[in-house]
């Protein structure tokens, strides 16, 4: 199964429309969202190309290939403009025999881990850096970055799953930051 995860779009269509092109080239059966899709929350800066609206009609064609959770960025009014599920605070993913967590951040973190097997995989936003790491109780944690507002100097960036390996790619040119085999 592939698997392209993001986060934290924060209403940007520019940012988005390089993830929709990468998604082309890498062909994922499913599209991860780990929230902020909408709304870019009053401590981000709003960018130029701020427009919440245009990004609910690129996501939508998507609605039957996304799942997605709440951000804490993410309302009730954002929901009623999505026709896909936005608002669970976790989900479970499988995918070749494995178990995805998966999560915004803001109220489970790698440092406040919910009940999970630790043979799982934690994935998370929120923070805006990317993280991808295998703990010593061997729970893998990934955190794919934001496509549109990345922290710490870091690279636009999404996270893709294929054949038992997670990577980090740059939004931009697609490159690989980092990689993971489970």
């Amino acid at each position: 199964m592939k698997l392209l995860f993001f986060s934290d779009v924060h209403g940007s269509p520019e940012s988005l429309a390089l993830l929709l092109r990468q998604a082309e080239r890498l062909k994922p059966e499913l599209l991860v969202l780990l929230g902020d899709v909408l709304y870019h929350g009053p401590r981000n800066p709003l960018k130029k190309d701020y427009a919440p609206q245009r990004v609910v009609e690129m996501l939508n064609p998507y609605r039957e290939r996304i799942a997605a959770v709440r951000g804490n960025c993410d309302s009730e009014v954002d929901q009623m403009l999505l026709e896909f599920p936005v608002m669970a605070d976790y989900s479970t993913l499988f995918a070749d025999g494995r178990r995805f967590f998966l999560t915004h951040g803001h109220l489970w973190n790698p440092e406040k881990l919910p009940p999970i097997p630790m043979d799982s995989v934690f994935v998370f936003g929120h923070i805006h850096v990317p993280v991808l790491r295998k703990e010593e109780s061997g729970l893998a944690v990934l955190n794919p970055g934001s496509i549109s507002l990345p922290k710490g100097g870091n690279p636009p960036s999404f996270a893709f799953y294929e054949n038992q390996t997670l990577r980090i790619l740059n939004l931009e040119n697609g490159e690989e930051m980092a990689r993971l085999s489970l």
